[in-house]
């Protein structure tokens, strides 16, 4: 099984720059890249942060920018989106009462969970109780199949500034997943870099995605954290009776610095 993983989109309203990127521009280009490389893929599979100041017409753009996918499309949502403004666009079906904006898919002897970490208000993640059921209950009844979850923030700690915003309780969420005998892989994007790691006994890993990327500032790095105009990312999964593996495709190779004036929010 093929899975094409998306993340950070980041869409303003149409036509408008966002950090000096053109979004629709690099989204258009992973769906050309998308139908050109991986037609064979069971699915897409967008990890969240679709806009970037959660717009009614940002959610109309991403509709219209997926319309010639030639595969089917699931949709979670990151710390950048509006819930409203989405399922006003997308669909309330879409919103479960427990999960909200989480979904199972069964394919290639797999289950994929994807999964909503988001909390309003805050750029953060966590899981309320009722997401913490809904996980648990998808985990006990696909005890019989290996499991990947996509989501948004990442859980595990990759000594970079963005642990201030990762999902809370790591550790927690980490137990959880190990009632399941057999998770694959956890993959998130919000960290806007590729990192691949164990966190627990877990494999986790993260995507740069489509909008701007940064560099690994380690601690002991000197100077900050530069961010990069990409490159725009995506991840490929490839999936297995015997693992998971997954590859991650630069679609715009591009990655000049940005101009920190480029992030100064009005």
């Amino acid at each position: 099984m093929k899975i094409v993983v998306l993340s950070d989109l980041h869409l303003g309203g149409p036509g408008v720059a966002v950090n000096g990127l053109d979004p629709a521009a690099r989204l258009a280009a992973a769906v050309e890249a998308i139908n050109r490389d991986h037609a064979d893929a069971a699915f897409v599979a967008i990890a969240g942060d679709l806009a970037d100041r959660g717009e009614v017409a940002a959610y109309h753009s991403l509709r219209d920018l997926l319309a010639p996918l030639t595969m089917p499309c699931h949709i979670t949502l990151g710390n950048h989106d509006d819930p409203e403004a989405f399922l006003s666009v997308f669909g309330l079906h879409l919103s479960d009462p427990l999960a909200r904006v989480s979904q199972a898919i069964d394919a290639g002897g797999y289950r994929v969970i994807l999964l909503d970490t988001t909390t309003p208000g805050t750029h953060g993640g966590a899981l309320c109780d009722g997401r913490r059921a809904w996980l648990a209950d998808q985990l006990d009844k696909a005890a019989d199949r290996p499991v990947i979850v996509i989501m948004h923030h990442h859980t595990n700690v990759l000594s970079l500034p963005v642990d201030a915003i990762s999902l809370a309780g790591g550790a927690a969420f980490a137990r959880l997943l190990r009632r399941h005998p057999d998770v694959r892989m956890v993959i998130s994007g919000h960290v806007h870099l590729p990192t691949a790691g164990v966190w627990h006994g877990i494999p986790m890993c993260t995507l740069a995605g489509s909008h701007y990327s940064v560099n690994a500032h380690l601690p002991g790095m000197a100077g900050a954290q530069a961010r990069l105009e990409g490159p725009a990312q995506m991840a490929v999964v490839l999936a297995d009776d015997h693992g998971v593996t997954v590859h991650f495709q630069d679609y715009l190779p591009r990655h000049l610095e940005l101009a920190p004036g480029l992030f100064d929010r009005g």
